[in-house]
């Protein structure tokens, strides 16, 4: 190449990414220590706000990259709840058994649901996929071995057959019950970065410059040869196996399930939805710090009554005034702050650092 021209490359992650990485990794570690010196209740409230983190990135996945904005992801919530009793009560099968097949059988439901809602567009697609969760709903009602219209709990061998128990036991010198939130907490927090680590992958391969076309301006991806429908379905799907996962988990830990607790629009998708919004749509970080805000505020305010649920409306509007981009967003745009570094820019080469434009 002539000396006289500039060459170019591409960079995701610099040593911001690297310093981000570190952080990751040392409040990992100390997410894993921390049931041998917190108290149950704490764990108890950790396992609400990492579920509820997975569920708000595996919308966030949907609706802020894959333009997939879904009112009825608690479909999947109660399928994977249901799936769990299922196969455990008069399956029988170990309870840490079930949440992989549960995965597996969520996506393959998930295929024909989609055939049919995808024929939908904008609005549509967002109430038929309510419709759908409600026939789901529905359905699940009739079953009467699990407890038909009012639910069913699970038998306490089950909840204490799940493997690790007596060993947590024994090192933590916890009883029973204890010992058993402490597995769940490793649970799904595992989950949980296992979540964060499909999404994060899944937006520095090529598919996640795909979601980003398509974010941006879907008739231009699709004029670019990017196969939208493919792509969408395998978020899809993708989000559905982990969101029935989640499922699976939040119900063992909660022992009992109910339809209209286990499909509940405003448990597991509206609030989900508010999480997803306040902290930042279309970033890693924004559902994370949503989530966080959301817990705060539901463990400190719940108590006030309406007007609990009055504050939590008047801070999403105001977030959606002053801050569209999220609360993460509005940070990160200001302070050039980025956790989860997944835009690409085009740098000019020569040691040069600054971006000339990213994408």
């Amino acid at each position: 190449m002539d000396s006289g021209q500039r060459t170019f490359h591409i960079e995701t992650a610099g040593s911001a990414g690297r310093v981000s990485a570190a952080i990751i990794a040392a409040v990992l570690s100390a997410a894993l220590v921390l049931p041998a010196f917190a108290s149950r209740d704490l764990i108890q409230n950790l396992i609400f706000l990492f579920y509820m983190m997975a569920l708000a990135q595996c919308w966030n996945l949907l609706a802020g990259y894959a333009g997939l904005i879904s009112v009825g992801q608690q479909a999947f919530v109660g399928l994977g709840g249901y799936l769990l009793f299922a196969l455990t009560l008069p399956g029988g099968i170990n309870p840490l058994l079930a949440i992989p097949v549960i995965g597996v059988v969520s996506a393959a439901l998930a295929l024909p649901t989609a055939l049919v809602v995808f024929r939908l567009r904008g609005a549509y697609f967002a109430i038929g996929t309510w419709v759908v969760a409600e026939v789901y709903r529905l359905v699940f009602a009739q079953f009467k071995m699990l407890g038909g219209g009012t639910g069913t709990s699970l038998d306490p061998q089950v909840t204490s057959s799940v493997p690790g128990i007596e060993w947590v036991k024994a090192l933590l010198d916890v009883r029973t019950p204890a010992a058993r939130d402490i597995i769940s907490y490793w649970l799904v927090l595992a989950l949980l970065v296992g979540t964060l680590a499909l999404v994060y992958l899944m937006l520095r391969s090529r598919r996640g410059l795909a979601l980003g076309a398509i974010r941006d301006n879907e008739m231009a991806a699709a004029g670019l040869g990017v196969d939208i429908y493919r792509i969408k379905l395998v978020v899809y799907v993708a989000v559905a196996a982990m969101t029935g996962m989640i499922g699976a988990l939040i119900y063992l830990q909660k022992a009992r399930i109910s339809p209209d607790a286990a499909f509940s629009v405003l448990d597991w998708t509206a609030y989900v939805i508010f999480m997803t919004v306040i902290g930042g749509i279309g970033t890693i970080e924004g559902p994370m710090v949503g989530a966080v805000i959301f817990y705060l505020m539901q463990r400190y305010l719940a108590d006030f009554g309406a007007w609990y649920l009055i504050l939590l409306g008047a801070l999403g509007i105001f977030v959606m005034l002053f801050a569209p981009k999220g609360l993460w967003g509005f940070v990160s745009e200001r302070y050039g702050l980025t956790l989860f570094p997944t835009r690409r820019k085009l740098v000019a080469g020569g040691g040069e650092s600054k971006p000339l434009t990213d994408f």
